[in-house]
């Protein structure tokens, strides 16, 4: 027979797993996507004048917003009072608009934009602001095999670890409780670091990286 207890502990671990990926964002696809949507409601001289002025506010915040969670605030900050909007409109790759109204001196709208992630990136580079966003283009990556011993506890430390660290783990597949995950190899060094700080160890098995308390 079954044991009953250990398919509903299971379950949960696959169900805590999964609210952390939502919550946190950790998961391949999500990290080089960034995206926003802004509700705008601005009165001018005209209602051109009210509407500039919203997409303006609302490219800002989204950008600010989105690319905060890869470099350090208050560098983004500084170099976002020192961008002319002009300049930021390079940094948008689509936008779109939903329940516009205008009238003669005002616009309101929720107004979406998605960013180009790659001249978000050359834009950050370019003014000396470090910034841990993935480039899919060049970056190896390599599988971590993770054996906790208490599954919602170290899980979450796990993820702690990675967000302080500024990692992105690709969840792969969940099997009791084990997890296997992908991450940038160009991170190994500083992950197997922290967990080890953690009270974690580690070793090398037929090319995956095994962690295990």
């Amino acid at each position: 027979m079954p044991d009953s207890r250990n398919e509903v502990r299971v379950l949960k671990m696959k169900c805590f797993i999964i609210c952390c990926m939502c919550l946190f964002g950790l998961g391949g696809a999500w990290a080089t996507d960034m995206r926003g949507i802004v509700p705008v409601n601005i009165t001018s001289d005209t209602a051109n004048a009210a509407k500039n002025i919203a997409f303006d506010e609302a490219r800002r915040q989204i950008i600010s917003d989105s690319v905060r969670q890869y470099v350090d605030a208050g560098a983004l900050q500084e170099l976002m009072n020192n961008t002319k909007s002009t300049d930021l409109v390079g940094l948008i790759s689509s936008i779109s608009i939903d329940g516009e109204q205008t009238s003669d001196t005002t616009y309101s709208a929720n107004v979406s934009m998605v960013l180009d992630v790659d001249a978000v990136r050359r834009w950050l580079n370019d003014n000396g602001v470090q910034n841990w966003i993935p480039d899919a283009r060049n970056q190896d990556m390599f599988t971590a095999v993770i054996k906790m011993s208490d599954v919602l506890q170290d899980w979450q430390q796990i993820n702690q670890i990675a967000r302080d660290n500024n990692i992105d783990l690709d969840t792969q597949n969940i099997v009791g409780d084990t997890v296997t995950v992908l991450m940038p190899a160009s991170v190994r060094g500083a992950f197997t670091i922290a967990v080890r700080g953690a009270g974690w160890k580690y070793a090398d098995r037929d090319g995956k990286l095994n962690i295990w308390k």
